[in-house]
């Protein structure tokens, strides 16, 4: 690179030349993708980093006080643009197709209705057989949405008290779901 030729390049690029620009990116593309790739170690990411650089290098290089810092100033654009490449995009990441068809839809369809139905009312006969304190306990704490201190202050019980008992009524209400066929035998 013979600097007599490269200095009048880049003061006609600096005054709008956009030839001088042009000869300077032939010049300058093979050290530029090198620094790219080496940061990158993607051809393409790196083929498409060195463009993005040199556009951003005909914007900028009126700014440029001093031609002789034009090699130091095109590679540390090429530097923090690969930075900002790498740290701002995410990595592709791929997977099967099986995996796709799996996953769940973000909208409940039909029969996600029909088995929350199901189950809403198997909760509800659950309910039904249960004594009127682990009823009571369990719609006060999961349906009505109550905290545990307001809950101890409704039935006048202390918090540790509460939790028992939603221990034992979760335990209970188990037991109440489970088909008869299943149930556990009480011995008398």
């Amino acid at each position: 690179m013979i600097w007599g030729e490269i200095l009048p390049l880049i003061t006609r690029a600096q005054a709008g030349d956009r030839e001088a620009f042009g000869e300077l990116v032939q010049r300058f593309h093979p050290a530029v993708y090198a620094v790219a790739i080496a940061r990158l170690r993607d051809a393409n990411e790196a083929a498409e980093l060195t463009q993005e650089v040199f556009i951003h290098a005909m914007q900028k290089i009126a700014q440029l006080r001093d031609p002789h810092c034009f090699v130091g100033w095109l590679r540390q654009i090429t530097v923090r643009m690969a930075i900002n490449r790498v740290t701002r995009k995410a990595p592709v990441q791929g997977t099967e197709p099986e995996v796709l068809q799996n996953a769940p839809d973000a909208e409940a369809g039909p029969l996600d209705t029909l088995i929350q139905g199901e189950n809403r009312t198997a909760i509800m006969d659950g309910l039904e057989r249960l004594k009127p304190l682990d009823r009571d306990t369990l719609v006060a704490f999961y349906i009505k949405g109550r905290t545990l201190k307001q809950m101890a202050r409704e039935f006048e019980t202390p918090v540790g008290t509460i939790k028992r008992r939603l221990h034992v009524a979760r335990n209970r209400l188990r037991d109440a779901m489970e088909p008869p066929s299943r149930r556990k035998k009480v011995l008398v």
